[in-house]
């Protein structure tokens, strides 16, 4: 693959979860920044971790898309310009140092915000992310900032009766089985 269907490929992986596709163009040294606010799983080397970002990501937001507006690269780096869209169906849950952050109760609500992807590229695959993304449009969207009382309410109880961290729990189960689907299928990325 060409370095621009690499960036496809990626976020395709995001959008449908197929171990196959993110043998294919994933690094098996892969390493995601953006991690650090995401389930333990996402922060797994190679293929794995792309699985289970984007199971993390699904789990909040259905309809997952990433439609890409602009593309530039040189040799072992492409700038991916992009909407990430969807309709949040699904706990938004964050996390910081592996613990609970912030969990975002279903809204119902559609998000359709710009972001910027940086990709390291090596041998043929992808081996680094990092993005710089509309965090505030988004939490707008959502009715987290600035904060809508029914939402900010909503988050408050979630808190106090621990649904917030049954669903950072279950985010949690949900990227590990992504991670692990490349296991559980012989001959994918081997």
């Amino acid at each position: 693959m060409d370095s621009t269907e690499l960036a496809y490929g990626l976020f395709r992986v995001l959008e449908a979860g197929d171990p196959a596709l993110a043998a294919d163009v994933v690094h098996e040294d892969f390493h995601n920044r953006e991690a650090a606010v995401a389930p333990p799983a996402c922060a797994l080397p190679g293929p794995a971790g792309v699985l289970a970002s984007g199971a993390w990501m699904r789990s909040a937001f259905s309809d997952l898309r990433f439609p890409v507006l602009g593309i530039a690269r040189n040799d072992d780096q492409i700038w991916v310009r992009l909407r990430m869209r969807g309709r949040h169906t699904g706990p938004f849950v964050r996390y910081r140092d592996g613990a609970l952050d912030q969990a975002i109760p279903p809204t119902g609500r559609d998000i359709d915000f710009e972001q910027i992807h940086v990709l390291g590229l090596r041998d043929g695959k992808v081996v680094s992310h990092e993005a710089i993304p509309d965090d505030i449009t988004m939490l707008g969207q959502l009715g987290v900032f600035p904060p809508a009382p029914p939402t900010a309410l909503r988050m408050i109880a979630w808190r106090v009766t621990g649904r917030a961290v049954r669903a950072a729990t279950r985010a949690i189960t949900e990227a590990a089985e992504a991670a692990a689907l490349l296991h559980d299928n012989p001959g994918v990325g081997h």
